[in-house]
């Protein structure tokens, strides 16, 4: 049975202080159905909580909130050239991102992203120049409006920067129970983005572990733990613009990061430009001033400005007010709006 008002404070990573009106965890797909009627059958929305570092929880969630407890790895298929995976939603990311090189590789970049990789697919999470959609077949899970279970290919995911179908179509539609992955049997490290650069005078000696190490140093000197320090990891997104708009900036900030988008943004409609640019949204903030400042109970790291921190007692209001904050002063500076990471939980889009 669920657990009725449920306390989420040490469910999400920036620790805001909140109560679920209804808990329950599930293991397989069939207790997820179980629950599905329960909450149906009282009227309730019902809502999937991953990992909790990409989510601002309000001070009351209304319905059941479902959390897989779920976390195997199953053996598909292999051959001499990859290898095809599925594990469950309950997973750790970081556990499997080390566990995988034993069978495979093309995750190594994206080691000590916190969550799960339930949550992986709907964020589209991405580091050092890769991104999960890079290495996903397909997303297994429950769709609740068709009361069904359903697969749905790469290429039906809807994958964009920082973006999926999870996100928009099927937001509060659809619980994940399972991933599919294809790794590459050959260890093809990609170092195309600093800080990793410095990797490739040594790339013929380099190993699948050396690469996570590395990778996971280089994160812990930028971002804080959030078992340490309340936080949900880079909170706004690196901004995408128009190349001619990345131009016109560097003109005027020679010092600002641009790198080259291979695809436009999901949000963007046809246009005769077609070639765009990422900027680096904590530099853009670092320029306004933002960065290692507090504003009462929250603040924007002081090693990184993308992290927003929380301290105790912290709540969802002061989270918007710094967060309202820095997008004013980015606009105003660059003409950049500066889109964030983290969603308010359960609440459809």
């Amino acid at each position: 049975m669920p657990h009725a008002d449920y306390p989420l404070g040490n469910k999400n990573t920036l620790g805001l202080e909140s109560t679920a009106q209804f808990f329950a965890p599930f293991q397989t797909i069939e207790e997820l159905l179980e629950l599905s009627r329960w909450a149906r059958e009282r009227d309730l929305p019902l809502h999937v909580l991953g990992g909790g570092s990409n989510v601002l929880m309000p001070e009351f969630v209304q319905g059941l909130i479902v959390q897989s407890t779920a976390a195997s790895v199953r053996l598909v298929e292999q051959n001499n050239d990859s290898v095809v995976v599925d594990v469950d939603a309950g997973k750790n990311w970081h556990q499997w991102v080390g566990e995988s090189i034993a069978l495979g590789h093309g995750l190594e970049n994206l080691a000590l992203i916190p969550g799960t990789v339930g949550a992986s697919p709907v964020q589209n999470i991405g580091a050092y120049g890769v991104e999960v959609s890079d290495l996903i077949v397909s997303v297994t899970g429950y769709h609740l409006s068709r009361d069904e279970e359903r697969t749905l290919l790469a290429r039906e995911c809807g994958f964009g920067y920082r973006d999926s179908i999870f996100k928009r179509e099927l937001n509060s539609d659809f619980i994940i129970c399972s991933v599919r992955f294809k790794l590459s049997r050959a260890f093809s490290p990609n170092l195309s983005y600093a800080p990793l650069n410095s990797l490739q005078a040594k790339e013929n000696s380099l190993t699948a572990q050396m690469l996570i190490d590395t990778v996971c140093a280089v994160r812990s000197s930028k971002l804080p733990d959030p078992a340490v320090t309340p936080n949900a990891g880079s909170y706004f997104k690196n901004p995408v613009v128009s190349e001619s708009k990345a131009q016109q900036l560097r003109s005027v900030h020679p010092q600002l990061p641009v790198y080259p988008q291979t695809t436009s943004p999901q949000t963007t409609s046809p246009q005769t430009e077609t070639n765009y640019c990422k900027l680096a949204a904590g530099w853009l903030i670092e320029q306004c001033g933002f960065k290692g400042k507090a504003f009462g109970p929250v603040a924007m790291y002081s090693k990184q400005a993308l992290v927003l921190t929380a301290e105790k007692g912290a709540g969802l209001s002061d989270v918007h007010a710094l967060q309202n904050r820095i997008q004013k002063a980015v606009a105003e500076k660059f003409g950049v709006t500066l889109e964030p990471e983290p969603q308010i939980f359960g609440q459809s889009r």
